[in-house]
């Protein structure tokens, strides 16, 4: 049957039409929910700090479910990925993690606030006062986390009590320090490339220290590394170490994974990592349902 002018008009404008439906149907029903951005003035800092918060999409079968937090570190580079992450692995076609709230923490003075110690060596063990005089503020940084920031989220979102810290870089050492420090602080601890050259492995040696064989210490831990040098460069050699270091304490109810991934360098690393660190802390996710 050969259609006119006039009726072959009408036919595409229907067949828009429907496609346009489908297409906002399906839109709808993967639409990200907005974050927020929230600034809070830190009496422990004595300076306003800016956070982002993502939330999971409301569910209207039930409006009082709690959620587990995910508090990240360097939110300015990370806060959209782990966002996106926690998105789509929590979809219901996909079932791989529980929906989670994401808080990114943004930086102001990231050298002074992820290192544990006061160092000018950098990591080649060259002094270099004008970027690192101002370091070793975790302490400080970690109470204001402690005491500041995760009451105020506590009070104002749907949270539940399992918390994870996450962090790259010198937010890898915050994460193992935290864990090493505070480990009640958290739940989970990942940490993407750990800057384990810091102060002359000030790290390494730490967690030989405090680590004692066969205690008990009742978390997840993920770490890894990229391509920052080859195979025999220091980052991979100190992250080998630390993994060995945590092996043979053979601690109890440590569930741990090392990762390296020798195709990524240090700043594509944080994209495979924290999807795979996701993936470990919640593999047990669904197996039960």
């Amino acid at each position: 049957m050969k259609l006119s002018t006039y009726s072959f008009k009408w036919f595409t404008i229907l067949f828009l039409l429907v496609a346009l439906q489908a297409q906002s149907q399906h839109t709808e029903a993967y639409k990200h929910p907005p974050s927020e951005v929230v600034t809070i003035h830190s009496r422990v800092l004595n300076e306003d700090r800016k956070v982002y918060v993502h939330c999971p999409k409301s569910d209207s079968a039930d409006l009082n479910k709690r959620f587990p937090v995910l508090y990240l570190m360097d939110g300015d580079n990370h806060f959209e990925l782990l966002a996106q992450y926690a998105d789509y692995l929590s979809r219901p076609d996909v079932s791989a993690m529980p929906k989670i709230i994401v808080v990114g923490i943004s930086n102001t003075k990231r050298t002074r606030d992820l290192t544990p110690t006061n160092s000018i060596m950098d990591y080649l063990g060259k002094p270099d006062s004008s970027s690192y005089k101002l370091s070793g503020g975790n302490e400080n940084f970690l109470q204001f986390i402690k005491t500041e920031l995760m009451p105020l989220i506590d009070k104002s979102y749907q949270t539940e009590p399992y918390k994870i810290f996450a962090g790259h870089s010198f937010g890898g050492v915050s994460a193992i320090n935290c864990m090493l420090t505070h480990p009640d602080m958290f739940d989970a601890y990942i940490a993407v490339s750990p800057s384990l050259w810091w102060d002359n492995e000030y790290l390494l040696k730490m967690t030989d220290e405090k680590l004692k064989t066969g205690s008990v210490l009742n978390k997840m831990l993920f770490y890894s590394n990229g391509n920052e040098g080859g195979s025999n460069s220091f980052f991979h050699k100190h992250l080998l170490k630390l993994n060995s270091t945590i092996a043979k304490k053979k601690l109890k109810r440590l569930d741990y994974m090392y990762k390296h991934y020798p195709s990524e360098t240090h700043m594509t690393e944080p994209i495979v990592a924290y999807f795979d660190a996701l993936r470990f802390i919640f593999k047990e996710w669904g197996k039960d349902r």
